[in-house]
């Protein structure tokens, strides 16, 4: 029985384990870790009990912090109370067995966000009761912490009690080949097989990996989490890792692991003799001598298997073309090639005997050092990554030690110059490429600085830094005095200051408005080049710049005001009957008041079979009979909510005027035209629901958020309307998605119109733009027309803020 009731006047001592540690609601955080951990403290709220079908229920309860325990907080007004979630039987057995006003002592628990702190002001985050390893100690009077009792066991009446309590195991670790379907389990295993984290179709990242151990059973696992440093710190194949609080799941016929609530990792190096150092990014983590003898049994075992396939890790100087391989290197520098694509400068202390492909990147977009020694030169490679590997380059700063896996070197389809012995020859030029994906493992991944892997290549390093130091050093007095002696560039060369810069490659020179009117673009696109001044710009209300566009259609539409979208909620919520669908599960969800005195509301929810049997019953809600303000305060705690209404015994839509999809505090609409909507057991499929794959199951053509404005622009002689459309994202440096829920995107955008236009300025006032425009003919009901359009811009506004504010 997850919930423990202790009689009155019983020992404490005998319930809860002496290993467990009691720590005050006001140090709980998201980064906290729960393991062996308790929380104290007096039922002040105790919820309904809430049925999803059944056997699955869930209860909200608030504890209030012991005022002892707490004392050291910063204020005395700060809350101790923070709300507690309970699942399954835990939720019915602590609906049985617990009253308001008792004591109670929760272990076994993970931390999340409050998606009420705003409402409720209490903890910003909460703790959730869900599993094997979570319980509660029920008590009428207050219970002091376990290691008190052990601290005190000389003076306290308990001592003896305490003292001969069998200790109990802080974790317990299931092989491999022992794993049944649908329980929560620790394990160790040996690395396989493992992808470098990737991005999801949600808002996480995903590490896929495959393990084995003793057992000779491979396992398969999949690892979600929003931040890369969460992901296991896995460099090798060999590597040691341990799984805290994985979900055991079945697929096509095999035992899979998925991570799940208080989920934790940690890896280590997996060879023979290597020093026993965990690599995590928790900042507190279980670790004892039991854990350092799994791990060199571990070792021990796998170092005399043939499981482990052979990797090739080879240095630069012994690459061959075509050949897939790991290369463990230092980043020089990078820049950008364009959007799909990231240079990188790397070097390994050797020369790689082949020509190199060169890489030339437009002047001032590399990081890091522009120009190198010759000796470092002579040993530098170029590497270029794609695609989703981009994402991961912009993280890399310049002097970090990589591994690159499964880079190509790839032999170029031109010949380049090479000197030999007997004369100049020709040969292929050699290029390394990471290709897109994450096939056999393709990523990159930082290197720590103490591993064994670099410590030669750091030594190098340090060597080569000092002998360039040196060089720099042994400049003559003719040389500095030549540098000093350079006249500066005539003062009135210096061009004045614009507000945006153009992101453009064209070679175009820059002209009056007046020409660009003059122009005829004909039946094609022309580019220009101007200076000039905003004028003035539509809509003057900024929100009002926020469309919907569909893509198939090209119909473009406002994004409807809440007053509307409430009246739609409200005459939807007359449609509230049952669904018989058998793939359906219903339910109700308690919802409280705004206020503690406030009455709650139960609303009606279906839930999709399929998923509840795998534990999700966040992923994917269908709401019914709710009003706006409801399902947006519920859209805090579910990953996906589908407002519907009843339809002949099934479940439908609401009118596509309103938002189909609810993520968060992002709202997401279909194209009426062009969506054929559908309510049916297929939009539960798939192991990551997000926008795209719930519109798609759904049968809507998922309508895109998009920044429409229109300027006017001047130049001292002539003026002209252009719209701000396809780039306005990059102009503002905000998305249009953002914009649409994030209240710090919106003020970029004002600050951004009020810095161009400052109002009640004159023309005087406002800063100069350096814009790209494209000018193009339309026709439309038998007319041609000229449109011009904003292009290839973007505002340095914040920039150059920033810049005067220093």
């Amino acid at each position: 029985m997850p919930v423990h009731v202790i009689p009155d006047g019983a020992s404490p001592g005998t319930q809860i384990p002496t290993h467990l540690t009691r720590i005050p609601i006001r140090l709980i955080s998201n980064t906290t870790d729960c393991s062996d951990k308790t929380v104290q403290g007096k039922v002040v709220y105790k919820g309904p009990l809430v049925s999803l079908g059944d056997d699955e229920f869930v209860l909200k309860t608030v504890i209030q912090g012991i005022q002892e325990e707490d004392s050291q907080q910063s204020s005395p007004s700060e809350s101790l109370s923070i709300n507690v979630v309970l699942f399954g039987g835990m939720a019915k057995d602590f609906s049985e067995a617990v009253s308001q006003g008792n004591t109670v002592v929760a272990a076994g628990f993970t931390v999340g966000k409050s998606p009420t702190v705003h409402k409720d002001k209490l903890h910003p985050c909460n703790l959730h009761l869900t599993g094997d390893d979570a319980c509660i100690y029920v008590s009428r009077i207050l219970l002091p912490s376990p290691r008190s009792l052990v601290d005190n066991k000389r003076s306290s009446s308990l001592a003896p009690e305490v003292s001969t309590s069998a200790k109990v195991p802080k974790y317990t670790y299931v092989p491999l080949g022992d794993l049944k379907p649908g329980v929560v389990v620790n394990v160790y295993g040996v690395v396989v097989f493992f992808k470098q984290p990737f991005k999801s179709r949600g808002t996480d990242f995903c590490s896929s990996l495959k393990i084995t151990d003793q057992s000779n059973q491979k396992v398969g696992c999949n690892i979600f989490c929003e931040k890369l440093e969460d992901h296991p710190k896995i460099f090798q194949m060999g590597d040691i890792i341990r799984l805290h609080r994985v979900k055991t799941q079945l697929f096509n016929g095999s035992i899979n692991l998925l991570n799940t609530f208080g989920f934790s990792v940690v890896t280590f190096d997996g060879r023979v003799g290597s020093t026993v150092v965990p690599r995590t990014s928790s900042k507190s983590f279980h670790f004892e001598q039991e854990d350092r003898q799994t791990v060199e049994a571990l070792r021990a075992w796998s170092a005399n298997q043939d499981f482990l396939p052979t990797v090739p890790r080879i240095p630069l100087s012994a690459v061959q073309p075509t050949a897939y391989f790991d290369l463990t290197c230092q980043l020089l520098s990078k820049a950008p090639v364009d959007t799909t694509c990231t240079l990188l400068k790397v070097w390994d202390g050797t020369k790689c005997p082949h020509p190199l492909l060169n890489v030339t990147v437009e002047p001032g977009v590399t990081e890091g050092p522009s120009s190198l020694s010759k000796d470092r030169q002579n040993l530098t490679a170029n590497i270029l990554v794609y695609d989703n590997h981009v994402e991961v380059a912009r993280q890399l700063k310049p002097g970090d030690y990589l591994r690159i896996y499964n880079l190509h070197a790839v032999p170029g389809p031109s010949k380049v110059p090479v000197a030999t012995s007997s004369g100049s020859e020709e040969a292929d030029h050699l290029a390394f490429h990471l290709h897109r994906g994450t096939s056999y493992g393709r990523g990159i991944r930082v290197l720590p600085d103490d591993s064994p892997d670099i410590q030669e290549l750091k030594r190098l390093a340090e060597s080569f830094q000092e002998d360039e130091e040196t060089d720099a050093a042994e400049l003559n007095d003719s040389a500095l005095l030549e540098v000093w002696s350079t006249p500066p560039e005539s003062l009135d060369s210096v061009p004045v200051e614009c507000a945006t810069e153009r992101t453009c490659s064209h070679s175009v020179e820059q002209v009056t408005l007046s020409r660009v009117k003059q122009a005829d673009p004909g039946d094609r696109f022309q580019v220009f080049h101007v200076n000039v001044q905003l004028k003035s710009y539509q809509p003057q209300r900024l929100c009002q710049s926020l469309k919907l566009y569909c893509p198939k259609c090209k119909s473009m539409q406002n994004v409807p005001d809440d007053d509307s979208l409430a009246d739609m909620f409200k005459q939807a919520s007359k449609d509230a009957g049952p669904c018989t669908d058998p793939w359906v599960i219903s339910g109700t969800v308690n919802l409280p008041g705004e206020s503690p005195k406030s009455p709650s509301r139960a609303l009606t929810v279906h839930l999709s079979s399929g998923l509840m049997a795998e534990g999700k019953t966040k992923d994917l809600v269908f709401l019914m009979g709710s009003t706006l303000e409801e399902t947006c305060r519920l859209a805090a705690g579910y990953r996906n909510i589908v407002p519907v209404r009843s339809s002949g015994g099934g479940l439908t839509l609401l009118d596509l005027s309103a938002p189909f999809l609810f993520r968060g505090r992002k709202r997401y609409y279909g194209c009426k035209q062009c969506s054929q909507v559908r309510v049916t057991e297929s939009c539960s499929e798939g192991l990551v629901l997000d926008e795209k794959t719930v519109a798609e199951a759904l049968g809507v053509q998922l309508l895109q958020y998009s920044l429409l404005m229109k300027l006017e622009l001047q130049d001292g002689a002539d003026t002209l309307e252009a719209v701000l459309w396809r780039d306005a994202e990059s102009f503002f440096h905000v998305s249009a998605e953002d914009v649409a829920a994030n209240q710090d995107s919106q003020n970029i955008i004002h600050q951004t119109m009020d810095s161009l236009c400052p109002p009640g300025s004159s023309m005087a006032d406002r800063p100069w733009l350096d814009l790209c425009l494209s000018a193009y003919r339309v026709e439309e009901k038998g007319q041609s027309q000229v449109y011009y359009q904003i292009c290839h811009t973007s505002s340095n506004i914040i920039h150059l803020q920033t810049v005067a504010q220093l």
